[in-house]
């Protein structure tokens, strides 16, 4: 890389390996590619189909095989007049209504209308989901929390470990506090542990049993569920199961946004991610920001075996969203069989990790520089920022933008020695070996319309990855597993008689039964 950019033809280069589209400009010219490489990386693309299933997406073919659904997250941004349809039923009707519901809801909320029981005005919500009922909503409302002004404080928890619902709670005022239960079903283990212990503090701290439905909403489809647990059902926001829990942020699940930043606000976010939409579908492929990412991650983990790949935000803003985009790209395409069930004859999404600059140059970017394994970083930076100290950003830019130029550039014995250096063995620690890839994604500022443009981005990226890959990126079989094997060692950790009767009748492997042994002495359980 470091002689395409040193001879004429740099200026060229670079016109011809960017991209601008949605309010996004994408720099992809520090990579291992060439035109023909592009032109390559574009009809495999082709050939794997990857159009094709794109528009059997936005047709609501049920692309998702295995869950035997649709896939339209992509309807939740779409524009009232859109024609989106699932099963022959159009649904754009349904989206709107829940939307309007939250408008009322969340300006009521942040208004000082909506109050809790003794009628004191809400100042703190509590998210409580898992999963992409967590992720999405919370690294959005971080990424956009310079527009909050008046509405409340966000609290996220999902862990099912009480200390991190304890310490939340521990800052909050009942009377002022806002609950939100964020469920499909209603079912969801860690996130109806840590709802009924809120319900619990409310009843402790004198709210109540009546007076429960002023400090709770649900985001469920489970309408029985929500009333019994103490929930006006008239407080209930619906999305329906052709929304795939990490694409759910734009549904009903981003009513925590709405309040964060106001509705006006996720409707812009909305905006953004339909811009970036119609960019998918439109721009023809070797222009197409989704394609053109998701093809040199391709290249990077199947030509060349890289098993990792690295998202670092410079911006604080950003922070959440490498692990947003952890969850969107390992749950989606970390899968080792194809559509037609045979294993899959390639390796299939890396491991992806990452954190904020300009932290990460004092923590791993080491690593990225002169370690044994090559990382591609992709490097995200907003041109203004959302909060102005004299000085600040251009420090921030500049570091930025000097980590891509050092990672393609690298440094060459010849140049330390030219430096004055002499002692070899010092030379040799110092050199760096360069050629390292990256690209760099850059928004004028962090705004709502930039955010849903940059999650829609990955979105589409992580789905031409899965197209090229023949699997299916919409299931977490994965994780189930777990789920079931829990239940049984939960009984036996409290002492459940009932695990027997139910037919769960311990089967653990020995290491498994002498940790749960430890487990029980330490709990009184033994």
């Amino acid at each position: 890389m470091r002689e395409w950019f040193a001879d004429g033809s740099a200026s060229q280069r670079v016109k011809q390996f960017s991209l601008e589209a949605a309010g996004l400009y994408l720099d992809y010219a520090k990579n291992r590619i060439t035109p023909q490489t592009m032109a390559l990386l574009m009809q495999l693309a082709d050939e794997a189909g990857v159009p094709k299933r794109r528009d059997a997406m936005f047709a609501g073919d049920h692309i998702n095989a295995t869950e035997d659904r649709a896939v339209l997250h992509i309807a939740l941004r779409a524009g009232p007049d859109a024609s989106f349809k699932v099963d022959g039923k159009t649904v754009m009707p349904a989206i709107h209504d829940v939307l309007e519901r939250m408008r009322v809801f969340s300006e009521r909320v942040r208004s000082g209308d909506w109050t809790g029981a003794t009628g004191k005005r809400i100042t703190d919500v509590i998210n409580i989901g898992i999963g992409g009922s967590d992720l999405g909503p919370r690294m959005v409302c971080r990424a956009l929390s310079h527009l909050a002004g008046n509405g409340p404080r966000m609290h996220f928890v999902s862990n099912v470990d009480g200390t991190e619902l304890a310490e939340t709670l521990d800052r909050l005022d009942p009377e002022q506090t806002l609950v939100i239960v964020c469920s499909k079903t209603f079912t969801t283990l860690e996130t109806m542990a840590n709802a009924c212990s809120a319900r619990q503090w409310f009843l402790d701290r004198g709210v109540a049993k009546d007076q429960l439905a002023s400090h709770f909403a649900a985001v469920s489809t489970n309408v029985e569920a929500v009333r019994a647990f103490g929930i006006n059902p008239a407080h209930m926001f619906e999305f329906w199961d052709w929304i795939g829990g990490r694409f759910s942020l734009w549904s009903s699940v981003g009513l925590s946004i709405a309040l964060a930043v106001g509705f006006d606000a996720f409707a812009e976010l909305l905006a953004g991610g339909r811009a970036m939409d119609e960019h998918f579908t439109s721009a023809p492929l070797e222009r197409n920001m989704p394609v053109v990412l998701g093809m040199i991650g391709i290249w990077y983990r199947n030509f060349f075996g890289m098993p990792t790949s690295c998202m670092a935000p410079y911006s604080t803003s950003l922070e959440l969203f490498p692990a947003f985009l952890q969850q969107l790209e390992m749950e989606s395409n970390g899968k080792s069989v194809q559509l037609d069930g045979r294993h899959v004859r390639a390796h299939t999404a890396p491991v992806v990790w990452g954190s904020a600059g300009t932290n990460g140059q004092h923590a791993y970017f080491q690593l990225i520089h002169q370690g044994s394994q090559i990382v591609p970083v992709d490097f995200v930076a907003p041109l203004r920022p959302p909060r102005v100290l004299p000085g600040h950003h251009a420090k921030l830019l500049a570091n930025c933008f000097a980590q891509a130029e050092a990672l393609m550039r690298g440094r060459t014995a010849e140049e330390l020695r030219a430096s004055g250096l002499s002692d070899e063995i010092r030379i040799a620690h110092m050199v760096f070996e360069g050629n390292r890839p990256s690209n760099t994604l850059l928004v004028e500022d962090v705004t709502p319309h930039t955010l849903g443009a940059l999650i829609a981005l990955y979105e589409h990226r992580t789905f031409v990855q899965g197209v090229v890959w023949n699997i299916n990126s919409f299931d977490q079989w994965g994780v189930e597993l777990g789920k079931i094997l829990a239940k049984p060692i939960e009984c036996e950790l409290t002492g459940d008689a009932n695990a027997a009767a139910s037919g769960q009748e311990p089967a653990q492997d020995a290491s498994t039964s002498a940790l749960i042994a430890r487990a029980r002495a330490a709990l009184g359980n033994a």
